[in-house]
């Protein structure tokens, strides 16, 4: 059986069911028509019912929860983000300072010939822009004498003690400021 609305007024409506139109009360529903009846029905409620919906308060603290959470979501993925930019700085720096070592690892030192990149002292500061325009500090010292306090410059030693620091030229705030990359390697004169 199918149930459509023809007339609808305040207090009754029209109803047809199979081929019987019926006039019935407008809180009347089908349940009641085939048989049953809903406890508690009547014009009235049904009215109050028909009338409920959410107030204005409830609306704002269910935007306030929301724009709470929200605002956790928003600040994981930013701090995801910051903690991602430090590991590429960081990956990049790494590899500045591979390529460095490396140089400093193929300079000559035997008895007759000391590579002018092996030779003692405080070697001024390089700065290196990589294709993200990222720029980095490297600073390089060589001391002649790793045994004694301070850096030494004497040509004659045996072992030279090479310390390789990389940093950001302008690090954001947080732990890339506060962390070189920094390698320290020993070379004994060959033969």
């Amino acid at each position: 059986m199918r149930l459509r609305v023809t007339d609808v007024c305040k207090e009754q409506r029209t109803m047809q069911i199979g081929t019987k139109k019926l006039r019935v009360p407008a809180c009347v529903r089908r349940s009641t028509i085939l048989g049953f009846r809903l406890p508690g029905a009547s014009c009235e409620k049904a009215r109050r019912d028909a009338e409920k919906g959410f107030s204005l308060i409830e609306v704002v603290l269910a935007l306030v929860v929301l724009l709470v959470a929200l605002l956790g979501v928003f600040l994981a993925f930013t701090w995801a983000i910051i903690y991602n930019a430090g590991n590429n700085s960081r990956s990049q720096a790494l590899a500045i300072m591979q390529q460095q070592v490396e140089k400093m690892r193929s300079g000559k030192f035997t008895p007759t010939v000391i590579d002018s990149a092996l030779s003692g002292g405080v070697q001024p500061v390089k700065t290196v822009i990589l294709p993200n325009n990222n720029r980095f500090r490297v600073n390089i010292v060589v001391d002649d004498d790793p045994f004694a306090a301070g850096v030494q410059v004497d040509n004659t030693t045996t072992v030279k003690e090479v310390t390789v620091a990389v940093s950001l030229d302008r690090p954001t705030p947080g732990w890339q400021a506060s962390v070189p990359a920094v390698v320290i390697l020993r070379r004994v004169r060959a033969n």
